[in-house]
């Protein structure tokens, strides 16, 4: 399997990257990114894009892949709606509607969050604007699309956010993290756990094509099993 991956460098996209390069099954994957990830390996190819609104000039680079592993998005704190519009669903679609394009039995898998709102009309910014964004995603002739929505998630495998509170909020919370996972596991999902209920996602797909932490933790093992069968 051939993927294309987006926001290589985010804590979310670092796990899906490692996992990617761990699996004998991805062959190939390609990080489109804004700046080099430095990392290095066999199966890994960047491509340097400056702007992220319009991907027709890399429209043939994004050609013969089978999934995509849409993993770019940001804090809404301190941005206006139309603002982290432009960053959640402009950048979205404009990369959506070249892969869909170019490669119309793509598999794409789209980053969202836990309380994310379905109708696209709901009181809280972040959640209105995300759920737009999935509605438009999975009206595109993909050959599937699953939209995951992780909640707290726990890096592992020295894996950092870029943002810097957010760093500070894990590293705080780490021991209630720990415990809120035994205690409401479907809250919390790791990096390593999230990544690799992605990749199972993209493989045999899901009963559903709205995917939360309740499924995660199945999911991961499901991929571990078939992996090591």
């Amino acid at each position: 399997m051939k993927v294309i991956l987006f926001g290589a460098t985010g804590m979310v996209g670092q796990g899906v990257l490692r996992e990617c390069l761990l699996d004998p099954e991805i062959v190939a994957v390609l990080a489109v990114v804004r700046t080099p990830t430095g990392q290095t390996h066999p199966k890994l190819r960047e491509l340097i894009h400056g702007d992220f609104f319009d991907f027709s000039s890399v429209a043939d680079a994004l050609t013969g892949y089978d999934a995509c592993f849409y993993c770019l998005g940001v804090t809404s704190a301190g941005m206006t709606e139309a603002a982290y519009r432009r960053v959640t669903y402009d950048i979205t679609l404009a990369a959506a509607r070249v892969l869909v394009e170019r490669n119309p039995g793509m598999t794409f898998v789209f980053v969202s969050g836990a309380g994310t709102d379905s109708t696209g009309s709901g009181r809280v910014m972040w959640a209105r604007v995300k759920g737009q964004t999935e509605n438009a995603v999975r009206q595109l002739p993909f050959k599937a699309v699953y939209c995951v929505r992780p909640g707290i998630i726990q890096p592992m495998h020295g894996i950092k956010s870029k943002t810097a509170l957010y760093r500070v909020f894990y590293v705080l919370l780490r021991p209630v993290t720990a415990v809120a996972r035994l205690l409401v596991p479907r809250a919390v999902t790791t990096t390593e756990e999230l990544a690799r209920a992605m990749l199972e996602v993209a493989k045999h797909g899901a009963p559903t094509p709205i995917v939360d932490g309740g499924a995660f933790r199945q999911l991961a093992h499901a991929g571990r099993h078939m992996a090591s069968a």
